[in-house]
């Protein structure tokens, strides 16, 4: 007999417990569902035991709970197809369905594999079957909700890796949903009845697509003609919703599909406003009542008390065959498709997600009696290991710094401006004397287009403050003189093809000031000698990568020869007497951005690279000499301009120091090289 007054304590014990444990799971960082899933399984034998757990939620009290989650369970889904937008996977093509489909084929085929090993001891012989696939299906399967909501909180829906990333999981969805369907298909085939249904799946998916959908379209103008979603017109959705679950729960096909499948029919062309609406009424039912009760009555199902040690083992097996599979298989799938090596790892971390997708495929294999409880409880903590591992790891390979940038970069592409290459160049002292360090910031900047150079000099002010009337003519002028110089190397800069930016003024401290008019200029390298004034705080400030010039490297720079806007050496350059010595790098633990530099002098200055440094150093040299560079491994040459990593420390004979960039990506040497030949563009 069912007890109204125990059913409405339920609901409200396991309502504050979803609300407070998912409060705490958000101010960790993690997604709500973590802590709802928690709350249940806090509520449930793992802690309460038998004594109160069996008085609060026993066999009574599960069916009605249970019957509230799976109602909650269905307006999910409808939402779930109702979001999802298929514009997602046409609009990135290629790569997010590759990448899918690593991130599907390579769990799906291990946790098949994993599953033969254990199925003698979790199920009979007539469900090894179902339960193999099962155990696949699980294995690859990706949260597409929790996903978008940590690209979401961090921004990172508005940049190309979060667009990949939901269009990859939109796809892992359909095939996720389809494996299980398959499934389910195959578990509830067990007698003539079941057989024969199953066969009218197809026929429903017709019947939706080409009869429903045209239907549900005529929902349009009859909102338009209310001007609201009126009652009868949401009641008549919730019709369909529930005639169509109903649909898919009689076919042995299981109702979250009939539910995904009426919210994927849903006009979408016109509907913006009608869809906002029903969205906005469903979502504060299901989403702060009933799904909260879904979860928390799949916690309620895991008994972590009944655990033994041969658990652990299946467990850290599990663990393994997930998270390996999904990050092995995502990563190597975006690699193929030549996404950077940062953003690939990213990626494979957030298709890594499994959250509240995979809570519902494990209750669907419960049911369904494709997995029992001992491993039913296994799988929860995983989802529960793979969901949280997410933000965490996410954070660590991809910096909020990082998704900053990609989000500014995005903004200037939506409005057309082409974002240039930004070579910031410390002048000290007298510019007239600063040739060679301009001459390498040019070179520099050609490595990428459009480029941009900034001349930045600081002139301190004269003894006392300056005021108006206070005889200035003298300073005025010294600073006419500079700025004059300056124009004068800008114009040299100009000639090969970036443009120039000079800043100049008086400043009572240039130290402390110099730093900041640095970083406020947001460069992508900056160049300067070791002896300029701020030099630490410069350096310690930015985080793009920093050129460090000492004074033994202006005879190697001085009159190097360039190329000329079209991709020609300069003969003018050449005939002046150009220093043609090889180009010298240290390269090893510090990173490729110093190799990066020397690749640049030696290919823009047509002169030889060497490369020092030991294994890594000659598999580099042969690596560029395959691409048709002049480059070579072995000793530092005689009068050879030496490039060397910045580790802090000065490093003997090294002319030029290089600081890589924070979060720096190791550089595609292939797509560099072809860069710094391809001719660059006259301004």
């Amino acid at each position: 007999m069912l007890h109204v007054d125990l059913l409405l304590l339920d609901l409200m014990i396991v309502l504050a417990a979803a609300r407070l444990l998912g409060a705490v799971a958000r101010r960790l960082g993690q997604p709500p569902v973590i802590g709802e899933i928690v709350a249940g399984i806090l509520l449930g034998p793992t802690l309460l035991g038998p004594l109160i757990g069996d008085r609060l939620f026993g066999a009574e009290m599960r069916a009605p709970l249970q019957a509230l989650a799976n109602v909650g369970l269905v307006l999910f889904m409808f939402v779930v197809g109702l979001e999802l937008d298929q514009k997602l996977v046409r609009g990135k093509g290629r790569i997010a369905v590759t990448v899918a489909l690593g991130s599907t084929v390579v769990p799906f085929v291990l946790g098949c594999v994993l599953a033969l090993g254990i199925a003698g001891d979790h199920v009979g012989g007539d469900k090894t079957l179902p339960f193999v696939l099962f155990m696949g299906a699980a294995m690859s399967a990706t949260a597409f909700p929790v996903l978008a909501r940590i690209l979401t909180d961090r921004g990172m829906q508005r940049i190309a890796l979060g667009g990949l990333s939901l269009a990859a999981a939109a796809v892992i969805d359909v095939l996720a949903w389809t494996v299980l369907a398959v499934v389910v298909g195959i578990a509830g085939a067990g007698d003539a009845e079941g057989q024969w249904k199953v066969l009218l799946t197809v026929p429903y998916a017709l019947v939706m697509f080409l009869v429903v959908r045209p239907l549900l379209a005529r929902l349009v103008p009859a909102y338009e003609k209310a001007g609201r979603l009126t009652p009868s017109l949401l009641s008549l959705v919730l019709i369909g919703l529930i005639a169509s679950a109903w649909a898919t729960e009689w076919l042995h096909v299981h109702f979250i599909f009939g539910a995904f499948v009426f919210g994927a029919v849903m006009p979408r062309e016109g509907a913006e406003r009608l869809n906002h609406e029903i969205l906005e009424r469903l979502e504060q039912l299901a989403v702060l009542l009933l799904l909260p009760m879904f979860f928390v009555v799949a916690g309620l199902n895991v008994n972590l008390r009944a655990l033994d040690l041969s658990s652990l083992g299946t467990l850290a097996a599990i663990l393994a065959v997930a998270v390996g599979g999904k990050l092995l298989g995502s990563y190597a799938a975006a690699r193929a498709q030549r996404l950077p090596d940062r953003p690939a790892w990213a990626m494979a971390v957030l298709l890594n997600t499994r959250g509240l997708t995979e809570i519902v495929i494990l209750s669907v294999g419960l049911q369904k009696g494709v997995l029992d409880d001992e491993l039913y409880s296994l799988m929860v903590v995983m989802a529960l290991v793979t969901t949280a591992m997410t933000g965490p790891l996410l954070r660590r390979i991809y910096p909020d710094r990082r998704v900053a940038r990609d989000i500014a970069e995005a903004e200037r592409a939506a409005l057309g401006v082409a974002a240039a290459h930004r070579v910031l160049t410390v002048v000290p002292g007298s510019p007239a004397e600063q040739a060679p360090l301009v001459d390498l910031a040019a070179t520099l900047a050609r490595a990428a287009s459009p480029s941009e150079v900034v001349l930045a000099h600081l002139r301190p002010y004269p003894q006392g403050r300056l005021e108006v009337g206070s005889g200035l003519s003298s300073e005025l002028a010294e600073l006419a003189e500079t700025l004059h110089d300056l124009e004068g190397l800008a114009g040299t800069v100009r000639a090969r093809g970036p443009e120039v930016r000079v800043v100049s003024r008086f400043s009572g401290d240039v130290a402390a000031e110099l730093p900041e008019l640095v970083s406020g200029a947001q460069p992508d390298l900056v160049v300067l000698p070791a002896d300029a004034t701020g030099y630490a705080g410069i350096r310690d400030g930015v985080v793009c990568r920093v050129v460090t010039v000492s004074p033994a490297a202006a005879s190697g720079l001085q009159d190097s020869p360039v190329r000329t806007p079209s991709g020609s050496p300069d003969p003018a350059a050449r005939a002046s007497g150009s220093a043609t010595g090889p180009i010298a790098v240290h390269h090893g633990s510090g990173g490729d951005a110093a190799a990066h530099v020397a690749l640049t002098l030696a290919l823009l200055q047509d002169r030889p690279l060497v490369v020092t440094g030991g294994g890594r150093a000659s598999a580099l040299a042969q690596r560029l000499a395959k691409l048709g560079v002049a480059a070579t491994s072995g000793a530092v040459p005689a009068g050879a301009l030496v490039v060397a990593p910045d580790a802090g420390t000065a490093v003997d004979g090294a002319h030029l120091l290089v600081r890589a960039e924070q979060d720096a990506d190791p550089v595609d040497w292939a797509a560099a090289v072809s860069a710094l030949r391809a001719p660059v563009p006259h301004p």
